[in-house]
């Protein structure tokens, strides 16, 4: 081997065992950041604010105003995306019916329309992740849907960073299939988010997570920072519907912050640091801001692992607010408060995780764990039937580190053991690698070995 991969290898932190381990880097990533345009993003987010209000309650009948007219626009840019890319992608409306009552506000039966533009994986197209941008705005009173609401960083910043990384990724060919869509009715209660998680649970679909962008525009925060380099990953420790079991192996054995939701956030933590060095990833500890909620929510409240991927420094002045001036202050979520390069690099840091996991092999199933008053710890999985897998990397850090700090390439194995790595003083997992390098989202043990 030559001496310049040993060093790749040794500042990657992986130690080859049986092997090479597979490159860990792909240019097409660094492709993708350079295709995602500010100038399209200051387009379409101009044109979303455009319409006026895109409120839940708004017209769904002019062409030109209202939520209805931006929806039918939004699926109007996915389909000439899809038509660019030869029918790449399967572009719907996704209708349910919220009834009177469900929601203080909601005041009358209201049907809430998602988008949905789907590129269908070529091995795994029942294998899901999702970007998420929210369709509908608000002012202060959040059952006015007449006045003017043009909602351009909260959160037209979030959709059209949605319909360019559509644009951007439409280009490539993935294992797993990647879901584009717009939720709608997000300000009066969540309602897309839990209609499509509601349907993704009929259907089986098997969601790998879902990227929740909800205002990546701002860089002026209430607190007077200016910031264009730092973003916040909000994810929860656990799924909220475990059961009695999962409780009482944590009490135990540890993974109090090592749900699949946290999992995903490291990800895209670690995706980011290593493809777009200048941005800086801020993994919060909670489902969301104190008090508040997103559209990853639903999903999570499904069982299904989701993250929100927003600003660092809000302005709560351009939040949910009438359009006015007082006292020298203005207020409303109006054009001049986004900055479009900002969004592009949040748009990018999406795309490249949504590739990077679309080509990515499952993690892996069945991992299990042992090693109880012994000097080593032992990693256990069952065996993938994908053949184009390489092998499988053992991930460990000290039980107060928020990242994996440790990994070694063990190979194609289902059955490792670390030596002399003592399992008391240390969290571990395991993910798959492809033979292009990709690897999966890292799979927390919640079993034990079997004693022979």
């Amino acid at each position: 081997m030559k001496i310049r991969n040993i060093i790749a290898l040794f500042l990657l932190g992986i130690t080859t065992v049986f092997g090479q381990s597979p490159a860990s880097q792909d240019d097409r990533i660094y492709e993708i950041v350079q295709s995602v345009s500010a100038d399209r993003l200051e387009i379409d987010i101009t044109k979303l604010a455009n319409f006026g209000t895109r409120h839940t309650l708004s017209d769904t009948v002019s062409n030109t105003r209202g939520i209805g007219a931006a929806r039918r626009w939004i699926k109007s840019e996915f389909d000439k995306i899809s038509t660019d890319c030869r029918d790449c992608l399967d572009v719907k409306f996704q209708r349910g019916l919220v009834k009177k009552g469900e929601s203080r506000r909601i005041p009358d039966d209201t049907w809430i329309v998602n988008v949905l533009a789907i590129k269908k994986g070529s091995k795994y197209p029942n294998r899901y992740i999702i970007m998420s941008g929210d369709i509908d705005s608000r002012i202060s009173d959040p059952l006015n849907g007449t006045d003017d609401s043009p909602g351009a960083n909260d959160n037209a910043s979030g959709m059209a960073g949605v319909i360019e990384a559509a644009r951007a990724l439409s280009k490539y060919e993935f294992e797993s299939s990647i879901i584009f869509v717009g939720l709608s009715g997000e300000e009066q209660g969540l309602f897309g988010g839990k209609i499509m998680a509601k349907q993704a649970k009929q259907d089986g679909w098997d969601i790998i997570g879902i990227l929740n962008n909800d205002m990546i525009g701002n860089i002026k925060g209430i607190d007077g920072v200016i910031d264009n380099r730092s973003f916040r990953i909000f994810s929860e420790a656990n799924s909220p519907n475990e059961d009695e079991q999962k409780r009482i192996w944590k009490r135990f054995y540890g993974g109090e912050v090592d749900g699949p939701s946290r999992q995903l956030a490291r990800y895209v933590h670690k995706t980011t640091t290593q493809y777009m060095p200048e941005m800086k990833p801020k993994m919060i500890y909670r489902l969301d801001r104190f008090g508040r909620g997103g559209h990853h929510r639903p999903f999570n409240d499904a069982g299904f692992p989701g993250i929100r991927i927003m600003e660092t420094h809000e302005n709560y002045n351009m939040q949910h607010q009438d359009i006015r001036t007082e006292d020298g202050i203005s207020y409303g979520d109006v054009l001049e408060g986004v900055d479009f390069e900002f969004c592009s690099k949040l748009t990018a840091v999406n795309a490249i995780n949504l590739a990077s996991i679309a080509w990515s092999p499952q993690p892996p199933s069945g991992l299990m764990i042992g090693g109880a008053v012994k000097p080593s710890t032992r990693l256990k999985w069952d065996a993938s039937e994908d053949s184009h897998i390489a092998g499988y990397i053992v991930h460990w850090r000290d039980t107060t580190a928020p990242q994996w700090q440790h990994s070694r390439y063990v190979g194609n194995v289902t059955d490792f053991t670390l030596e002399n790595i003592v399992i008391d003083n240390y969290l571990f997992g395991v993910s798959s690698v492809n033979k292009d390098g990709h690897q999966s989202v890292v799979a927390y043990p919640t079993t034990l070995i079997p004693r022979r």
